[in-house]
């Protein structure tokens, strides 16, 4: 059977594609309707090591001497890894307490949880806030994507876990953010490409400068595969932009501009049976229904940072874009004929938009040098959502077929925070914060039919979470900290959209999830030349009311709140350098995931009295109880040579609330090679890559609470990676 990717069928004049110079004139537009946002707080007089990262809203700093769990992957190792350069897990494997999964599915984006927060998720990004060059990928009602950060033209990515995550507001795991490096001194024109099986290939292409007071780099990559499995083809294009002007000497603008065209076929889900049989095969529903998806975002930022004197500096970043989503889905006829089913063709136009504004002052206190941030975040959303029967009379299948859902959603949050960092002597600092976010969901159903009451209604969440850490800088190569805090994650509009008793109207009666975390956490380093760190850090995360799965069968998921659970782990990251290029670097977690309480769901729908119990101490799905990455490579620098040998594992991964089935653990090994040349003003590279060297079979994700049991994404066995690229500095 031909795998290649197949146009998706529309029955509506698509939205027209941009080219690069027409984004630039959209972002210009942009800026003369928005002001905009984003400065360094750069403090001369504090004694801590020099500002590396950005550990809360507003305030910079070594990520060694933050009280918080914070790790930086470099845009030398994003792509010194001789990797795809394609998708997060490639890299974010290196994180503790993160566990990212290619689903090799991309019509539903990678599977990421942040000490086990997230891993319900069955599509997207949850519980955990995303940002590309300070712009939210995460909507106001938490749920996220990942598929347009570029890491070909990425400096650097860092991962915030733990208690201060809180203060980014809706979310309790984790912050993710991408950073787009600038251009200049030098004008580099650099082009890039990789070869795997599956007829996997990937281009890209990038230009980067300076003239005058203008620093640009622009950047562009399509990504083709037919897919390791059936019917799981894919093609995305993406393009990235980020222009920093200095419009004077107190002053700097950024303006960003973002585009992504994805075309993705949906192999679904296996059923244990099905993926012990042929892992590579797609569920035969997926190819009598044609699942697929397709997706086009246009996202354009602009960030203005002013200076007012030595101390204080104003910063206010505003962005706007528009998501259109098209998927087609595997639902019975039969189920789709219901009067309150609303089909098998998700068809949602999502316009969304912000703005943060920030005033930050640096000034000192008795002890030492204080920095205050106040600021005030809005972010708005707003969904044309219809669904449509997929299929036609006659009996044609996996065509848009009649109307059967019609509604505009919209998301609004609004959230004022301030927060303090203090030098308290030579072997103190502290820092705490407070945010007050404030959420509301309306929905307007414009879709009412007999057998299909109003589903219209609204409903408002409100939390102040706060946050606090204290570090000991016990010697210049030993940092001691503590942390707690307290955060929210409400439902997304998804969430709320169906009850699991099947009356109309959203699920007003889902409450907001409210944990309470603290950690513990030691860093140490080599202070001469720091060839070796370490850290490591004890967690516990308390959450009352926790978002679950109610039912989820027929293509509508339903959620229920679960008393309480509670998630508890150690985490240990180390890497050194000795010898003649030899390198080393381990990363490991421990998580456990539980449900502290006992509670009932719901074994299909409608479910008026949900009858199945969840007994305490049950696993949370999605979570595995251990990870671990390990790398060790030698380089030589003469030859211009890196060779690295990896080797990652993932511990068994319930697939439900009552744990009845687990994919099992695996431990994967992999090799690659990297050359470089220098000749004159080029730079070539090339790379050989190769996974799974020992062809080992294993689920890599699963989709928690598949109603089907479809719960298995089998990854691939043994494969390969070829790359190249020329670049050229003028």
């Amino acid at each position: 059977m031909d795998t290649r990717l197949a146009p998706p069928r529309r029955r509506h004049a698509p939205a027209p594609r941009c080219t690069a110079g027409a984004l630039l004139l959209r972002l210009l537009v942009l800026l003369s309707a928005t002001g905009p946002a984003w400065a360094q707080v750069r403090s001369t007089e504090a004694t801590l090591r020099p500002i590396t990262v950005t550990a809360t809203p507003g305030v910079e700093q070594s990520a060694f001497d933050a009280p918080a769990s914070i790790d930086v992957i470099e845009g030398a190792v994003l792509r010194g890894q001789a990797q795809l350069q394609v998708n997060l897990s490639e890299v974010l494997a290196r994180v503790p307490g993160l566990v990212v999964q290619n689903r090799q599915n991309y019509a539903q984006d990678l599977q990421i949880s942040s000490r086990g927060f997230g891993a319900r998720s069955t599509f997207g990004v949850r519980g955990i806030r995303l940002y590309a060059d300070g712009i939210p990928a995460a909507g106001p009602d938490g749920q996220g994507q990942v598929s347009h950060f570029d890491l070909a033209s990425a400096e650097r990515i860092e991962v915030l876990r733990g208690p201060f995550s809180v203060l980014y507001g809706n979310a309790s795991g984790g912050v993710i953010s991408i950073f787009t490096a600038e251009g200049g001194p030098d004008t580099v024109a650099e082009l890039s490409g990789a070869l795997g099986p599956w007829d996997t290939r990937r281009a890209t292409t990038q230009l980067s400068g300076q003239e005058g007071r203008l620093r640009y780099r622009v950047s562009a990559t399509r990504f083709e595969t037919d897919g390791w499995r059936m019917h799981s083809a894919a093609r995305r294009e993406g393009f990235n932009a980020k222009l920093n002007y200095a419009l004077a000497a107190d002053t700097d603008l950024t303006l960003i501009a973002n585009d992504l065209s994805l075309r993705a076929q949906d192999p679904l889900g296996l059923t244990r049976a099905q993926w012990e049989e042929d892992p590579r095969q797609a569920q035969p529903a997926a190819l009598l229904f044609d699942t697929r998806k397709t997706v086009d975002q246009l996202q354009l930022g602009a960030v203005l940072a002013h200076r007012i004197d030595a101390r204080r500096r104003l910063q206010f970043t505003a962005y706007a874009g528009e998501r259109e989503t098209l998927q087609f889905q595997a639902i019975p006829v039969a189920v789709q004929r219901a009067p309150s089913q609303p089909g098998g063709v998700i068809d949602l136009t999502r316009r969304y938009q912000g703005l943060d504004a920030r005033w930050i002052h640096q000034g000192r206190s008795p002890a030492g040098p204080v920095t205050v941030t106040a600021g005030l975040a809005l972010e708005a959303t707003r969904d044309l959502r219809r669904g449509w029967e997929n299929f036609v009379a006659g009996g044609d299948l996996g065509v848009r077929g009649d109307l059967r859902r019609d509604e505009v959603n919209r998301a609004v949050s609004i959230a004022p925070y301030a927060q303090g960092q203090w030098v308290l002597g030579e072997r103190w600092s502290a820092l705490a914060g407070l945010r007050h976010t404030r959420v509301r969901f309306e929905s307007d159903d414009r879709y009412v039919r007999p057998g299909n009451a109003d589903d219209s209604g609204s409903v408002r969440y409100a939390a102040t979470t706060p946050a606090a850490g204290l570090v000991f800088h016990a010697h210049e190569s030993l940092n001691v900290y503590a942390a707690y805090g307290r955060g929210f994650e409400t439902p997304t509009l998804n969430e709320l959209a169906y009850q699991g008793n099947g009356a109309a109207g959203l699920n007003t009666g889902l409450r907001p999830a409210i944990s309470r975390q603290w950690e513990l956490g030691v860093k140490a380093l080599d202070a001469a030349d720091e060839r070796w760190q370490l850290s490591a850090a004890v967690f516990q995360a308390r959450t009352r009311d926790e978002i679950v799965v109610l039912a989820n069968t027929g293509g509508r998921a339903s959620f229920q709140n679960a008393p309480g659970t509670r998630r508890q782990g150690f985490e240990l990251a180390g890497s050194g350098r000795w010898g003649a290029g030899w390198s080393a670097l381990l990363s490991a977690t421990w998580l456990d995931a539980t449900y502290s309480d006992r509670f009932l769901t719901c074994a299909g729908t409608p479910c008026t009295a949900p009858s199945v119990p969840v007994a305490a101490g049950s696993r949370l799905p999605g979570i595995p109880r251990t990870s671990a990455y390990a790398e060790l490579a030698w380089r030589q620098r003469a030859w211009g040579l890196e060779t690295a040998l990896e080797a990652r594992h993932v511990g068994r991964v319930p697939v439900d609330d009552r744990n009845t089935d687990a994919a099992p653990g695996y431990t994967v090994l992999a090799v690659r090679a990297r050359l470089e040349q220098v000749r004159g003003g080029w730079t070539f590279e090339q790379f050989l890559r190769i996974d799974n060297l020992a062809d080992h079979r294993y689920a890599g994700s699963v989709i928690v609470n598949e109603g089907n049991r479809r719960n298995f994404e089998p990854a691939p066995g043994r494969s390969w990676l070829l790359g190249a690229s020329a670049a050229y500095r003028f």
